[in-house]
């Protein structure tokens, strides 16, 4: 029987190779819309679902990291904490300034200057800070000025001096202009009601 003598009334009557070609090819025509309908809708969902899923698993692999090392930062953190708390300790509080202008007075009269000037300039407010400056002028011989750096360095409270200007004066002395600089801790309002 040649393919075009095939009746589609009468189909069972085929040979069996014709058939088995027709529900070969049936198949295909169902399995293309099932792939059509059912699938490949779903493939673009699938990548991005795969995609996803490697993210977590990086994620994943970053926290348990973290976690497996939890208290050692843990203990970082403490350490950190005591190292800041220390060097805030080191800052002037409000009430302290006033002293630190004696103490800075105390250590040039120790280191035999004479003084012309020392006093508080406008505070600078920084983001996590005040900048409290000093101008302080001084008069004396070049190893009493090296002195009075050095030991303005060693005050327990940090202290930083900055815009040197030393000139000679007539009689061999030497003039020293500079700018001293303390710093206040800059409290937010919740850090404030917790202490209070």
């Amino acid at each position: 029987m040649k393919l075009n003598e095939l009746d589609f009334s009468e189909i069972g009557s085929w040979p069996k190779a014709a058939k088995a070609v027709f529900i070969g090819f049936i198949c295909l025509v169902v399995a293309a819309v099932f792939y059509y309908v059912e699938i490949s809708g779903n493939l673009s969902t699938l990548f991005a679902e795969q995609k996803k899923e490697e993210e977590l698993k990086h994620t994943f692999e970053g926290k348990q990291r973290l976690a497996a090392n939890l208290e050692a930062y843990r203990a970082q953190m403490l350490q950190l904490e005591a190292t800041f708390s220390q060097f805030l300790k080191q800052l002037p509080t409000e009430d302290e300034t006033a002293g630190l202008l004696d103490d800075i007075n105390f250590v040039g009269t120790a280191s035999g200057l004479d003084f012309r000037v020392i006093q508080w300039q406008q505070p600078q407010e920084k983001e996590f800070y005040i900048e409290l400056p000093i101008d302080i002028e001084v008069i004396g011989d070049y190893h009493q000025l090296g002195t009075f750096v050095s030991d303005v360095a060693a005050l327990p409270r940090i202290v930083t001096l900055h815009n040197f200007d030393i000139k000679a004066t007539d009689n061999g002395k030497l003039i020293m202009k500079l700018q001293a600089k303390t710093y206040r801790y800059k409290e937010d309002g919740n850090a404030k009601k917790k202490k209070g």
